[in-house]
């Protein structure tokens, strides 16, 4: 899955499936763009834990983490 990954305030980052990133929690705002990255299951990516970021934007639209730790239902608040 494409992912597109923004940075908000300090070491919190957002990910989502929206290239605007208009669907990331407003809280953490603003959010800028970082990269985008192809994020596949069972797969080593640096920084993300891909099974857990996929699963939350399957769950949720939006994976947000705060130095590399899920804070996504927190987020969502």
């Amino acid at each position: 899955m494409q992912v597109h990954i923004f940075r908000g305030p300090g070491r919190i980052f957002g990910f989502t499936a929206q290239a605007s990133g208009q669907n990331l929690p407003q809280k953490y705002a603003p959010w800028l763009e970082f990269r985008s990255i192809e994020l596949l299951n069972d797969q080593h990516t640096p920084g993300v834990d891909a099974n857990e970021c996929l699963c939350d934007i399957e769950t949720y639209g939006v994976h947000v983490t705060d130095a590399h730790i899920r804070i996504t239902e927190e987020a969502i608040r």
